[in-house]
């Protein structure tokens, strides 16, 4: 099975031109699936072609049981499904049985994100007078201006850069590529931090075409980026549960808030379907809402108590 996995995945990198974060995610997903699978049948050396759909239910109840949360599990399922569609198509198995395995249903959750006068807090949050403040100061930019998931930001190079333009090259998922436009604020934190990395560079005595750099002159890595904003948010006193992508989220909610159309946000954000982008406009509706029921004097639902103390004359009006 180790086999069919690694054929599976070599499949996905080169046919797919799938990331590299893609391919870690489905080897890590199927390689517990396999575990599970060889664990629990010890003693049955299943090949692909000898599972079955009782056996991968097994394993959904045992994602359940150990307590994963339903979107982990859902994510499994998909990945498992996914490989026996391409095992399949290979004619490694004759019947999928992944083919009626079912996700769990998903609770829906609408997007967390920071209020504007919170996004401007946590920009004022890093040091403008050394370089690592002012290279944490442009991510936190760029993140926000331009909507980049935390992946593409951190690879992103210098030639993906047009500073006359006042944009950037980015590749997205499936390395597909985008144009996303940088903001004045970006562009001079931006600048600013671009002064500084031939500084960090020529200290660490190391080349590389990569915006973003740690101390020792080096690509920074996605989690060095979630480590910086955990400890500017504490500066800024606000909400702990944010994340890189809160600031994609932000991007996205406040764009419709000030009246952009989603197809455009959908092509900034790279989203290759409309149905993803649409999650935000629910955001922006309940907003929307509250915003309503503050304000408006009709607005406020009446109380049971309310009616009860109507008289008949008033209800029949």
């Amino acid at each position: 099975m180790d086999e069919a996995l690694a054929e599976f995945l070599r499949s996905l990198a080169l046919e797919k031109n799938a990331s590299e974060h893609t391919v870690k995610s489905y080897r890590e997903d199927l390689t517990q699936a396999l575990e599970f699978l060889r664990t629990k049948y010890e003693g049955h050396k299943l090949g692909p072609d000898q599972i079955t759909s009782r056996h991968l239910r097994a394993f959904t109840v045992w994602l359940h049981e150990q307590g994963y949360a339903k979107t982990t599990i859902a994510r499994r399922m998909a990945a498992v499904r996914t490989w026996f569609k391409f095992l399949c198509r290979q004619g490694t198995v004759g019947v999928n049985p992944a083919e009626g395995l079912r996700a769990p249903r998903q609770d829906k959750k609408l997007p967390h994100f920071l209020a504007e006068d919170a996004i401007e807090k946590l920009l004022q949050a890093p040091p403008a007078d050394d370089p690592l403040g002012l290279r944490d100061r442009a991510i936190l930019e760029i993140l926000y201006s331009a909507g980049l998931r935390v992946s593409e930001l951190t690879g992103l190079n210098v030639a993906d850069l047009d500073l006359d333009a006042g944009m950037a090259t980015i590749r997205g998922k499936g390395k597909k590529e985008r144009l996303a436009f940088l903001g004045k604020a970006s562009m001079r934190a931006l600048k600013d931090w671009l002064q500084a990395r031939a500084v960090v560079q020529a200290e660490a005595q190391r080349k590389t075409e990569a915006v973003f750099l740690n101390k020792h002159g080096s690509r920074l890595t996605s989690r060095s980026v979630g480590r910086l904003l955990e400890k500017y948010l504490q500066q800024a006193g606000l909400d702990p549960r944010t994340s890189p992508h809160t600031l994609r989220h932000s991007f996205a909610t406040h764009l419709l808030d000030r009246g952009a159309d989603i197809r455009s946000v959908q092509e900034l954000l790279g989203h290759s379907s409309l149905a993803t982008t649409q999650i935000y406009t629910h955001v922006t509706t309940q907003r929307l809402k509250e915003r309503y029921d503050q304000a408006h004097p009709r607005a406020r639902r009446m109380d049971p108590q309310d009616t009860a103390e109507e008289s008949p004359s008033e209800k029949t009006r």
